[in-house]
């Protein structure tokens, strides 16, 4: 199992929703997303004030022994990183610019393939050794398709480094998630101003995207989401089986034109 957790603003007028204040002229909400990597799948969402800090929506989690869950350097928190390696659970990450440490043991490493370092350390400084007293993993590899060297930090001694490279990188699957949502779903514009009118909103569009992804995996339907999803806008009040409103060549029985309106190209 491979999870990203992330979390994206939804911003929104201060005049009109004066509850989520976020900064001093502007309002937001913040959606915490866990992704299921194999499908794109939110399996935990929470929806906060734009004020909540993305770390503290960890301790929101149920970890899953022997689950990976990939999160970006902004989360680094050495006593919620330890809450994952106790839950025998597995975190992949990046480290910080300041990310101060000892090294332990050094493993072997093919640098043909990108892997500068792979270490054993220890953290330094006495809060951070207190907060996390196991080792952690440290890998220092270089990405020759971006030309760009990262340091991943993983509690994970088994993968090969490069491995561990490759599993953040499926953390781009969760920002795919994020700007898919709001190009296809309605959270932009939203029809009343209260918390509750904007949160129910944003769970009816969650609904939506989850009950058209399991129809699709159900179904084997080899359609996009959005393709359906536009489909199924336009035929939401026709008696149809689903399978044949689906279907490339069928015209849903919409007519081309409306009988009372005026032809004004021939």
């Amino acid at each position: 199992m491979m999870y990203a957790f992330d979390s994206t603003t939804i911003d929104l007028c201060l005049t009109l929703f004066p509850w989520a204040r976020f900064r001093k002229h502007k309002a937001a909400v913040k959606l915490h997303t866990l992704l299921d990597l194999r499908g794109s799948i939110p399996t935990f969402i929470e929806i906060t004030s734009g004020d909540v800090h993305d770390v503290n929506a960890l301790d929101l989690l149920s970890y899953e022994a022997g689950a990976f869950y990939i999160i970006d350097k902004g989360y680094i928190d050495y006593s919620r990183l330890y809450a994952i390696e106790q839950a025998k659970a597995y975190f992949v990450t990046r480290a910080k610019e300041n990310f101060a440490f000892k090294r332990v043991y050094s493993n072997p490493v093919n640098k043909k393939r990108g892997v500068i370092c792979d270490q054993l350390v220890n953290l330094k400084g006495h809060y951070a050794a207190k907060n996390y007293p196991d080792k952690i993993r440290r890998i220092k590899y270089h990405d020759d398709e971006k030309d760009k060297t990262f340091i991943f930090l993983t509690n994970n001694n088994k993968l090969a480094a490069v491995t561990i490279a490759d599993l953040y990188k499926e953390r781009w699957k969760i920002e795919l998630f994020f700007r898919w949502m709001k190009q296809h779903l309605r959270i932009k514009a939203f029809y009343g101003n209260t918390s509750n009118a904007v949160y129910t909103q944003v769970w009816i569009a969650i609904s939506i995207y989850l009950l058209v992804s399991i129809m699709k995996k159900k179904m084997n339907i080899d359609k996009s989401t959005y393709t359906i999803l536009q489909i199924l806008s336009v035929s939401l009040f026709e008696k149809i089986p689903i399978r044949q409103a689906l279907q490339e060549n069928d015209k849903l029985n919409i007519p081309t034109q409306i009988g009372n309106q005026l032809i004004i190209f021939e």
